[in-house]
């Protein structure tokens, strides 16, 4: 698998999302295309059930966060595809609710600075999903008229994952399914991560998250590298849970592991959510220790096979039919202090991490090397 694309745009979030619309037609065609068919053959969703949820949404976005309305009225004029079927695709969780259609996987993980061997705020996570969406699936460099710019994983025709941005606050994005999710009228998860990216501030993203109303679960994995904080919150409608560093480590998959109020739907089914928390853990202790985790190691953690296919670094079941299978898709390091991402293509086991550093996105669309190749963790040059 190779290495993914970079998407860079610049100037008000209309002129960005426009361009990011006729740069992305195609894969955005191919989006919509596959999760249509989703909400009409496992949700029973017409076409003028998709337009009018996904209008509703798109009025939900303008009353949250303008920059993302702003940014999906310019993806439709620049893909020529409608704002509001943009809107149903950035809630595919929210309009799928009930027909058992969830994402998967994910291990995240956030390391403090006095356990770092540089001093610097470490996240790091794998997403684990459908093999084939890797093709979909793109970096979006943003920058707007006052300089902020936001670095972020994204499919084709949405606006998040996980990132960072300028500010050098990170956000990592996992599932969770709780009994309080429902359908209806609330801000989509993929909302929110956008908004906490769009966040300058740590206390803003706590808002952005937290003081909305929310009816899906998910969970944001937060940290700062300028004030060298972290905290995860697990959110579910009406309720969150929140969990703090321990030993400088906080690492979080697919389960709750608060006491939040919640009946989990997932912990029994999601593959090994039960021990990747504590299996990442076991990988980084000696590091943690001796205060001198770095990159390196963490590439090590995100790259465990044990308990194959279903470890940190998860590969395809042979045993499963080739569309229900899950694998990690992109493996993501970030250094927020620097601003800096490394990300390999799954398995991150099989493939080097290439690096990105934010602001030289914008001036040069290449990576500025590609490290931590299998085998043999260390830099190369490009």
């Amino acid at each position: 698998m190779q290495q993914p694309r970079m998407i860079v745009v610049e100037g008000s979030y209309r002129q960005m999302g426009e361009q990011l619309g006729t740069r992305t037609a195609e894969l955005i065609a191919r989006s919509l295309e596959t999760y249509t068919h989703r909400f009409r053959t496992d949700a029973g969703l017409s076409q003028k059930d998709i337009d009018r949820w996904g209008a509703v949404y798109l009025d939900i976005a303008a009353d949250y966060a303008p920059e993302i309305a702003a940014l999906l009225d310019g993806m439709a004029q620049g893909s020529g595809h409608p704002a509001a079927r943009l809107a149903a695709l950035n809630a595919r969780t929210e309009m799928l609710y009930g027909t058992g259609y969830r994402d998967e996987g994910c291990t995240s993980l956030s390391v403090l600075p006095r356990y770092t061997a540089n001093g610097h705020t470490l996240l790091a996570q794998n997403w684990d999903w459908h093999p084939e969406q890797a093709e979909v699936t793109f970096l979006l460099a943003t920058r707007d008229q006052s300089g902020f710019g936001v670095l972020s994983l994204t499919e084709a025709g949405m606006l998040a994952k996980s990132g960072f941005n300028s500010a050098g606050l990170g956000v990592c994005a996992n599932l969770l399914v709780s009994d309080r999710d429902r359908g209806g009228r609330g801000v989509p998860y993929h909302f929110l991560l956008r908004g906490a990216l769009q966040s300058a501030t740590m206390s803003e993203a706590h808002r952005k998250l937290l003081a909305v109303d929310r009816i899906s679960s998910g969970n944001a994995l937060l940290a700062d590298g300028s004030g060298g904080e972290s905290i995860d919150f697990e959110l579910a409608p009406d309720a969150f849970g929140a969990q703090y560093p321990e030993e400088g480590l906080i690492t979080h998959a697919n389960h709750f592991q608060t006491d939040i109020p919640v009946g989990d739907r997932k912990a029994a089914t999601s593959a090994l959510t039960l021990l990747r928390p504590l299996r990442a853990r076991h990988l980084l202790q000696d590091a943690l220790t001796e205060h001198r985790v770095g990159v390196e190691h963490i590439v090590s953690a995100l790259r465990d096979e044990w308990s194959f296919p279903d470890g940190i670094c998860r590969h395809p079941d042979p045993a499963v039919p080739v569309a229900e299978q899950t694998a990690t898709v992109y493996s993501m390091v970030m250094d927020l202090t620097d601003r800096v991402l490394w990300i390999a293509p799954g398995p991150p086991s099989r493939h080097g991490y290439s690096r990105w550093e934010l602001d030289r996105v914008f001036t040069d669309h290449r990576p500025c090397a590609v490290e931590f190749t299998p085998g043999n963790i260390r830099e190369e040059s490009a």
